[in-house]
C-alpha cells in the first residue's frame, strides 16, 4: 500500500511510503532550481512515482497538511503565494507600505483554521492530483504540528519518548508536546501561534536585513561575534514567560516587531543577534527542562524549524534530564510532506516505526552520468572504481585541494551528507577562505561544518553518549588540543556542527578512513554542493554547471572522475 505525502507551502515537496518503508522523498526546489520553492510539487510527485516505477493510479492514499486561513487563501489565489516568495527572497524592489504588509501578515497568520478552509484546501489538492492522472484516491488531512511530530516520533531511534515541536506557526499553533508510547502518539499540550518563538526569531532576521524563513542560521552565526553579557541585562528577556510547560509571549507579534525595531536602531546588529539568540536558547532550555521533568521521560525527539538552530540544540542536549535526543533532519516545513505521509500510514496500518535514512532522492547510473559529462568538451573524464575514487579524493584533499563529490542517491533535507558535497581539508584556513570567496560566496562569519568518523568524535569533540549526530543537527565544542585539526570547520566559539559517519554511507566512510590514514584523523570540511542562493545540485547536469561556474578542477561523480580543463 502506497501513501503519498504532499506539501505545497514553504519548501514544497513530496514523500512516498510503502508499508513501513520510506521509498522516496525530495523537495521541489531541487527540480525548479528556486531555493525553498513554494509551488505545488508536481515535479517531486512525478519524481517519486518514477523512482518507484509506478503510475498515479497506483496511489490509493494521499496525505496533505496545513489548512489555516492564510494557506487556504494562497491556494485559491496562487499569485499571492508567488508574490510573497519573490518578496521574501528579495527578488523584487522593496514594495511600498512594507510595514503595513508586515503587520497584516502577522495579524492574519495566527488565525488558524476557519469554516470551509478544510474543504477548500482539499478541493485544491485533489484537483491538482487529478490533473496529474491520479484517480480513486483517498485524501488524508494532517494538522501541521501533527505532521512535524510524526517525523520525529516515527523515525526516532527509541520507541518511547517525549516529542516536542516548535516552529513559526501552522494551523494556529507554534508548537506541541506529545508522548510516544506503545506505538501511539498522544498530544499533551499545544502552544498557540501568538506565543511563537519562531515568529520572534523570524522578525529578528528581517530586522537585521536578512531573508526571513531562510537566513535565521546566519543570525545564529552572527551572534557569536558580539561581546557576551549577562542574561539579566538582555532587553528582550521578558518577551516570553515559561510557567511549567506553558509558553507565553508577553506581546503580540505586531507589537513585538515594533519593539525589536526600536531596540535594533540603537545597537550593533551582532549584539542584537546575540540578545535574540540568548532569549531563544534560555526559553527553549526552560521549556524542555520542565517538560522532561513533568513527564519523567528523558528520551526526547524534536521537529519544527526552531530545531534548525544548532546552538540552541546544544544547550538542550546538555540538560541532565535529557538522556537521549534526536532531531529529525528535515526539521522545518520542508519535512511536512514526509510527516503527513507518516501520520496517514500510521493511521492506516498502525505502524509507528519506519525505516529511515537521509538518502532518499534520485540517483544516476554510471552510463547516464558518463554520457552527460562527455557531451561537454570542457571536461575530461575516466571511469574509476568507486572505492578507488574514495582513495583518490582523499589524496587530493590531503594535498590541500577541495573536490566535488557526487555519489548515489540525493540527500533529503537541507544538509549535504556525503552524496552531494564539496569536500576540503578540515585543517586549512586557506582552502576555507577560497571556498568562501570564490565558490560558495557566503558571509565571512558563517562557519563550515565537518564530516567525521563516529569513532573519532570523542577524540575531536566534547562528545557524550546521548546519541550520535548523523545529520548535522547539533553543535559540539572542539577539544582544546584539536584546534589545528579543525581550523576550517570550527566557529569562533570553538564549536562545530558535525556529521558523524558510520555504516549508513559506506563509500563516504571509506573516504574518511583514507583521510585518516594520511592525517591521523578521519575528518573533512563538508559543505553543500551548490552555488550561493541556489539549492543543492540534484543531477549530473547541475553538478557540471557548478563545476564550470566555480572553476573547480576535480569532481568525483558516480564512478566517473572528471577534470575541468579550465579549472584552477
Amino acid at each position: 500500500m502506497y501513501v503519498l505525502g504532499v506539501w505545497d507551502g514553504h519548501d514544497a515537496g513530496a514523500a512516498l511510503i510503502d508499508g513501513d518503508k520510506i521509498v522516496y522523498a525530495a523537495n521541489e526546489e531541487r527540480f525548479t532550481r528556486r531555493k525553498l520553492e513554494m509551488k505545488f510539487p508536481f515535479n517531486s510527485i512525478m519524481g517519486a512515482l518514477a523512482y518507484a516505477n509506478i503510475k498515479p493510479t497506483d496511489i490509493e492514499h494521499v496525505a496533505f497538511s496545513t489548512t489555516e486561513l492564510t494557506k487556504t487563501t494562497e491556494r485559491v489565489f496562487p499569485y499571492m503565494r508567488e508574490y510573497y516568495y519573490l518578496f521574501r527572497r528579495r527578488k523584487i524592489p522593496q514594495p511600498r507600505f512594507e510595514n503595513f504588509r508586515h503587520n497584516l501578515k502577522y495579524t492574519l497568520t495566527p488565525i488558524g483554521i476557519l469554516p470551509l478552509c478544510n474543504t477548500i484546501s482539499a478541493s485544491y489538492i485533489a484537483r491538482n492530483l487529478r490533473h496529474m492522472g491520479f484517480r480513486n484516491f483517498k485524501l488524508h488531512r494532517v494538522e501541521h504540528h501533527v505532521a512535524h511530530a510524526a517525523t520525529a516520533a516515527f523515525t526516532a531511534p527509541f520507541r518511547k519518548g517525549l516529542i516536542i515541536t516548535l516552529d513559526g506557526l501552522g494551523d494556529g499553533l507554534s508548537g506541541s508536546i506529545s508522548v510516544l508510547e506503545n506505538g501511539e502518539l498522544d498530544r499533551r499540550l499545544k502552544i498557540k501561534a501568538k506565543d511563537s518563538l519562531g515568529i520572534f526569531f523570524e522578525q529578528v532576521t528581517n530586522i537585521v536585513g536578512m531573508r526571513e524563513l531562510e537566513d535565521e542560521g546566519k543570525v545564529m552565526a552572527m551572534a557569536d561575534y558580539s561581546y557576551p553579557f549577562d542574561y539579566e541585562s538582555n532587553k528582550f528577556k521578558d518577551f516570553f514567560r515559561v510557567e511549567g510547560t506553558v509558553l507565553r509571549a508577553i506581546h503580540s507579534p505586531v507589537k513585538q516587531f515594533a519593539m525589536l525595531r526600536r531596540a535594533a536602531w540603537q545597537m550593533p546588529r551582532e549584539q542584537f543577534a546575540y540578545m535574540a539568540q540568548q532569549v531563544l536558547e534560555n526559553t527553549m532550555v526552560k521549556l524542555i527542562s520542565n517538560a522532561t521533568d513533568r513527564y519523567s521521560i528523558g528520551d526526547v525527539a524534536f521537529a519544527g524549524g526552531i530545531f534548525a538552530n544548532v546552538k540552541a540544540n546544544m544547550r538542550v542536549r546538555r540538560l541532565e534530564t535529557v538522556k537521549h535526543w534526536y532531531v529529525f533532519p528535515h526539521m522545518g516545513d520542508g519535512g511536512i510532506a514526509m510527516g503527513a505521509a507518516l501520520w496517514a500510514a500510521h493511521e492506516l496500518t498502525g505502524s509507528s516505526s519506519f525505516q529511515f535514512d537521509a538518502y532518499l532522492g534520485h540517483d544516476y547510473s554510471e552510463d547516464e552520468t558518463e554520457s552527460i559529462v562527455k557531451a561537454d568538451r570542457q571536461f575530461t573524464s575516466a571511469r574509476e572504481d568507486r572505492s578507488e575514487q574514495a582513495k583518490h579524493a582523499a589524496e587530493l584533499i590531503n594535498e590541500g585541494n577541495y573536490v566535488l563529490w557526487f555519489q548515489g542517491r540525493m540527500e533529503y533535507g537541507p544538509r549535504a551528507l556525503g552524496n552531494r558535497s564539496i569536500l576540503a581539508p578540515s585543517s586549512s584556513e586557506a582552502v576555507k577562505d577560497k571556498l568562501n570567496m570564490y565558490v560558495k560566496k557566503r558571509e565571512w562569519f558563517q562557519p563550515f561544518a565537518p564530516s567525521l568518523l563516529e569513532s573519532d568524535a570523542g577524540v575531536l569533540l566534547e562528545y557524550d553518549d546521548k546519541g550520535a549526530d548523523r545529520y548535522m543537527t547539533m553543535t559540539y565544542i572542539v577539544r582544546p588540543g584539536m584546534y589545528d585539526v579543525t581550523r576550517s570547520v570550527v566557529n569562533v566559539d570553538h564549536s562545530a556542527r558535525p556529521q558523524m559517519v558510520e555504516g549508513e554511507n559506506k563509500l563516504y566512510m571509506e573516504l574518511l578512513k583514507s583521510v585518516k590514514r594520511h592525517t591521523g584523523h578521519g575528518i573533512v570540511l563538508n559543505t553543500s554542493f551548490n552555488l550561493h542562493g541556489y539549492p543543492i545540485v540534484m543531477n549530473p547536469a547541475d553538478a557540471l554547471k557548478v563545476m564550470k561556474e566555480t572553476g573547480t578542477k576535480h569532481m568525483f561523480i558516480n564512478g566517473i572522475t572528471v577534470t575541468n580543463r579550465k579549472g584552477i
